[in-house]
């Protein structure tokens, strides 16, 4: 399965030993807690992506491929909607979700450079964040070329809009994961295409294995089923699902992409969790 190799395997079996423990509690008749067995124990948003970044380096998977706008004359107009005209006064609201100091100055200074018109600096923001809203979105829409038509979308409305962004005391990226959760929802609803992943996406994305056969066709077949149910949850409670097991978002930062409390996307996280459980065979319990 994808791109990133072992570590997207870990995610991927992260989650299912979630489902699992939620199937189990529903054959032993009692109720499914949010303790440790479901919570993913991954960094946020800049802590994933480092790690995306160096899977996706020594691994032979394909990459995505990469359309960093060049120039503001590249994206569409901003929209004229009575955004803040002058320096905004935000500065105190500026944050990272980077472990480093130096690394969290680095990149609240990229920001401030891109929004006020400094290409080169948009473009070092699209080389950090890149891979993971395209992971977002590949886990979202399940087709190689949808995610980066989506991804490249994502990034141009960005950049026509970063004279507008004001930070609000989250990472930069949870404005690009909100963007490109609002256009994976506007895609799907406007009927374009089907949620579902072909032959080829999978084989592209399946890594080489020592294991036997059998073990191979079931372990793919797992996955395939588990993110076919996934795809069948509630808009909210599939991108919760996403974003903390698959993205490695914290609780704090998939609250402030989906516009919810810390107890609301717990409850979604532990709803999502429970539905998959539903939506499972009865063959995939072990």
């Amino acid at each position: 399965m994808p791109w990133l190799g072992s570590d997207v395997a870990r995610r991927l079996d992260a989650l299912r030993a979630a489902v699992l423990t939620a199937l189990d509690a529903a054959t032993r008749g009692v109720d499914l807690i949010l303790d440790e067995a479901l919570e993913p124990a991954y960094a946020g948003i800049a802590h994933a992506d480092a790690k995306g970044r160096a899977d996706t380096a020594s691994s032979g998977a394909p990459r995505p491929r990469r359309t960093t706008p060049t120039s503001y004359a590249d994206a569409p107009e901003p929209p004229q909607d009575g955004q803040p005209k002058g320096e905004p006064d935000d500065q105190d609201l500026a944050a990272s979700s980077e472990e480093a100091e130096a690394d969290r100055t680095r990149l609240i200074a990229l920001v401030e450079l891109a929004r006020k018109g400094d290409t080169e600096a948009f473009g070092m923001l699209y080389d950090h964040y890149h891979g993971a809203v395209y992971r977002f979105l590949f886990y979202r829409t399940r087709s190689i070329a949808l995610a980066e038509d989506l991804t490249s979308e994502t990034f141009f409305r960005a950049l026509r809009s970063m004279t507008g962004f004001r930070w609000q005391g989250k990472d930069f990226g949870a404005w690009l994961m909100t963007i490109a959760r609002n256009l994976a929802t506007d895609h799907f609803k406007a009927g374009r295409t089907r949620l579902e992943m072909t032959t080829e996406d999978m084989g592209q994305h399946d890594d080489a294995t020592d294991e036997g056969p059998e073990s191979i066709v079931l372990a793919e077949l797992t996955n395939e089923i588990l993110l076919e149910a996934l795809g069948k949850l509630p808009d909210e409670q599939r991108d919760c699902i996403i974003m903390r097991f698959l993205q490695g978002l914290s609780i704090a930062e998939t609250a402030g992409i989906l516009g919810r409390s810390d107890g609301a996307v717990k409850q979604l996280q532990l709803r999502g969790v429970r539905n998959l459980a539903k939506l499972m065979p009865e063959g995939l319990r072990g």
